[in-house]
C-alpha cells in the first residue's frame, strides 16, 4: 500500500480545502444536533423538503463532474469521445442498477445502503488522506477500519437511534416498486438485531480510533479523525434520519468530493488560491451544469417509471433516493479509481 500522504493536497490548495471543510461544517452539525436537543423538530415535509434541496444544492451537482474527475486527476486531455464512452459506460451500470429496482427492490434498497456505507467510508477516508497528514491511514487494517465506520455512522446511528423513521423510509422507497416489499427488510429493525449492531459498531468505532492512535501517535490527522467520529455519532444521534441525512449530504460529503476535485482541475485550484469565490463557483457550476440536467431528466423518467406513484413529497424524497442509488453505483466506481490515481489506497 501506497502511504495516503504520497497523494495529499500541495498547500496552499490543502489549507483552504482544510479551512472549507473542516470547522466551519463542524460547526453547522453541532448548531443542528444542539437544536434538537433542545427539543426542536422540524416537520417531516420540511425534512423531505431540505432533502430534495440537495437536488442543486452540491448534492447531484457533486457527482456531475465525473466525466472530467478521472482525465483531470490523470492531467489527460477531455476529448468529446472520450466522454461520449464514459457516459455511454456510466448510463450502461446505472441502467442495470434500475433495472434490479424493478426486478427485487428490497435486495436493491439494501444494497443502496451497503453501497453508500461504503462510498460515504472512501469519501471520508480521502479528505483525511488529502487534507490532513492522516499518518495513523497509512497502516492497511486502520484505513480499511476507519472507511468501515466512516461509513457505518450515516448508515448505523440512525438505526439504533430512529427505527421507526428508518423503517418509514425504507417502506416508502420499496413501496414506489412493491408495497409490501418492506417486510424483507423487517429483521433489520427487530430489537436484538439493533442491540447486536449497536455493540459491534460502538466497538468497531474505538477499536479503530485506538489502533489508529497505537500505530500513529496523537498526530493532527488522528485528532480531527476522533472528532469527526464523535461528532458524527452525535449528529447521527440526535437528529432525525431524513434530516440528518440532507444535511451531511449536502455539507460533509458533497462539499469534501467538490473540494477533492477542485483540487485537481488547474483553473479551479488557482481561483481557490486566489479566493476568487466567483470564478471558483462559476467554473465548477458550468462544469457540472450538463450533467445535472441529465442527472434532473433521469430524475423525472424514475418518476414516470416506478409502478406506484409518489403520491407524497415522502414519496418523490423515494424517487429520489433512487436516483441517488442508481447514480451512486458507477460514481463510487470513478471514485474508486480516483483512489487509486491519487494513492489514498
Amino acid at each position: 500500500m501506497a502511504s495516503v500522504t504520497d497523494g495529499a493536497l500541495a498547500s496552499p490548495v490543502r489549507d483552504r480545502v482544510a479551512a472549507g471543510t473542516f470547522r466551519p461544517v463542524w460547526i453547522v452539525l453541532a448548531a443542528v444536533g444542539s437544536v434538537h436537543l433542545l427539543g426542536v423538530r422540524l416537520p417531516t415535509t420540511a425534512q423531505y423538503g431540505l432533502l430534495l434541496g440537495t437536488v442543486l444544492l452540491l448534492g447531484l451537482p457533486h457527482g456531475a463532474l465525473d466525466h472530467l474527475t478521472l482525465p483531470r486527476a490523470r492531467d489527460e486531455p477531455v476529448t468529446l469521445r472520450g466522454i461520449g464512452v464514459f457516459s455511454v459506460a456510466y448510463l450502461a451500470v446505472a441502467g442495470a442498477y434500475g433495472i434490479a429496482w424493478l426486478v427485487a427492490p428490497a435486495a436493491s434498497f439494501a444494497g443502496f445502503v451497503l453501497l453508500t456505507w461504503f462510498h460515504w467510508g472512501q469519501g471520508d477516508r480521502a479528505h483525511l488522506a488529502l487534507a490532513t497528514d492522516a499518518a495513523h491511514l497509512e497502516d492497511p487494517w486502520v484505513s480499511r477500519l476507519t472507511l468501515l465506520v466512516r461509513g457505518g455512522l450515516p448508515m448505523v446511528v440512525p438505526l439504533l437511534a430512529f427505527p421507526e423513521q428508518y423503517r418509514s423510509v425504507t417502506t416508502t422507497v420499496v413501496g414506489l416498486f412493491d408495497p409490501g416489499g418492506g417486510h424483507w427488510l423487517a429483521p433489520a429493525f427487530d430489537p436484538s438485531t439493533r442491540i447486536a449492531v449497536g455493540v459491534g459498531f460502538g466497538l468497531a468505532t474505538v477499536g479503530t480510533l485506538l489502533a489508529g492512535h497505537y500505530v500513529a501517535g496523537d498526530r493532527r490527522g488522528w485528532r480531527i479523525d476522533a472528532v469527526e467520529t464523535g461528532l458524527l455519532w452525535a449528529f447521527f444521534a440526535t437528529v432525525p434520519p431524513i434530516l440528518a441525512i440532507g444535511v451531511y449530504f449536502a455539507v460533509w460529503h458533497s462539499l469534501r468530493h467538490l473540494a477533492r476535485l477542485v483540487a485537481i482541475d488547474e483553473t479551479a485550484s488557482t481561483a481557490l488560491t486566489e479566493g476568487a469565490t466567483g470564478r471558483l463557483l462559476a467554473r465548477v457550476g458550468t462544469d457540472a451544469l450538463p450533467m445535472t440536467v441529465g442527472a434532473l431528466a433521469l430524475f423525472g423518467a424514475i418518476a414516470v417509471v416506478v409502478p406506484n406513484e409518489p403520491g407524497s413529497l415522502a414519496g418523490v424524497g423515494g424517487v429520489y433516493l433512487v436516483l441517488l442509488a442508481v447514480l451512486t453505483l458507477p460514481h463510487a466506481g470513478v471514485v474508486t479509481v480516483l483512489d487509486r490515481v491519487q494513492r489514498v489506497v
